[in-house]
């Protein structure tokens, strides 16, 4: 039995948190249900149950679409996890994860508007993991792929998408990727350079590194060079998986070899996915100017101020540091963009859209300290929504 006291907790956050108090907000969980029907009279009674609701479940029996209208699912997502990569705390499987997706689902709701369930699932199986999700489809309206570990999840995320004709996205690729290309864009901004200018060194090829990868040269970066544990990704490499592989046909142009250290010589971007450590001897070779995200967490790759010592924009994924690339920028607006557009899925469009909102925010302001909104400004979910609203319209995957 796990007891708890007054310890300070150790979360890297640099907070007075204690133990105590992080368990006691937790008990019970962090999520209930709302009753938005009236049901104080036996009149209300009838109208939101029966006999009253019989009428509603026989018109959406005779048209599906309805059920858009008349029930919840067009505002509800599904937080599915199998808990394998959660957090920094790895494969702890899903009743440990089922905290980390209660807070999500509550994001949902504080920030995007959205009801939200959490489903962990106690299976690592793609095959049976889809299966289950295209049974419980009638009873959500999107899906959002949480701490799903790589290189599971680029599969399971393709295999969801063609199964379900509702939005999906994983969250840890995707809206890491469009904050760090909503930063990526006002960095630059400060710095006085065009993102076709840029060379952009990735250190990591995990879910979130090749999602980078993708949105920047979407976007059109000029030259991207991906690293793993194993150095640079490159022609030359006998021992590339399937999603490395096809990284090599937008990345590395010039055939660059060698590690890390090799590839960041003269890079203006460095951005850092990777849970690894960057010296400061190797950020200090990188051109002048230069953009340093050191976004591992709750460790950064190298602390702001060092780098800020050879760089002239750094930026971390933690919230008491400036600059924080945070998810919740990005996937409450995404998701309910795409619900209220009745999108069938996600686009690369809609992704570019939603971190050109976020930039767009934040463009007023800028300086090195400051290329992206707090997650509390209240402008963010409600611009990320109508553009990727707009965005799922001009892609076609939404009704105009």
């Amino acid at each position: 039995m796990t007891t708890v006291n007054d310890r300070t907790a150790s979360s890297g956050t640099g907070s007075d948190l204690t133990d105590q108090e992080i368990f006691q907000a937790h008990e019970g969980g962090k999520l209930g249900v709302g009753v938005t029907a009236p049901l104080t009279s036996a009149r209300d009674l009838s109208i939101a149950y029966t006999p009253g609701v019989a009428k509603v479940s026989r018109a959406i029996a005779a048209d599906a679409s309805l059920a858009d209208r008349y029930t919840w699912t067009q505002q509800l997502v599904a937080v599915v996890s199998d808990g394998t990569a959660v957090l920094g705390l790895g494969d702890i499987g899903p009743r440990a994860s089922l905290p980390v997706m209660e807070g999500k689902s509550a994001l949902f709701k504080e920030f995007g508007g959205l009801n939200s369930i959490p489903l962990v699932l106690d299976t690592t199986d793609v095959d049976e993991i889809v299966e289950t999700l295209v049974r419980l489809r009638p009873s959500f309206g999107a899906v959002n792929l949480e701490d799903v570990a790589a290189p599971r999840c680029f599969e399971l995320e393709r295999r969801l998408i063609e199964a379900l004709d509702c939005p999906v996205m994983h969250d840890d690729q995707h809206g890491t990727a469009v904050v760090t290309l909503a930063a990526l864009t006002n960095a630059a901004k400060v710095v006085g350079r065009e993102l076709g200018s840029l060379r952009v060194v990735i250190a990591g090829a995990g879910a979130a590194g090749v999602a980078c990868a993708k949105i920047l040269h979407t976007a059109g970066v000029g030259e991207i060079i991906v690293t793993d544990s194993r150095g640079v990704i490159h022609e030359g490499r006998d021992n590339l998986t399937p999603i490395k592989r096809e990284l090599l046909g937008y990345t590395n142009p010039r055939g660059v070899t060698g590690a890390l250290a090799d590839a960041i010589k003269g890079a203006d971007v460095l951005v850092g996915v990777s849970g690894g450590t960057i010296s400061e001897e190797e950020i200090s070779t990188m051109a002048e100017g230069a953009i340093v995200f050191a976004l591992s967490n709750p460790d950064p790759e190298i602390l702001p101020d060092v780098a800020a010592r050879h760089a002239s924009v750094v930026a971390t994924g933690r919230s008491d540091f400036p600059n924080q690339i945070n998810n919740v920028l990005a996937f409450p607006g995404i998701f309910r963009g795409a619900l209220e557009a009745g999108s069938r899925m996600i686009t690369d469009r809609m992704k570019v859209a939603a971190a050109e909102a976020i930039a767009a925010v934040a463009a007023d302001d800028l300086s090195a300290d400051y290329i992206v909104p707090s997650p509390l400004d209240p402008r963010v979910a409600p611009e990320v929504t109508a553009a990727v609203a707009r965005a799922a319209r001009e892609d076609g995957v939404a009704p105009n």
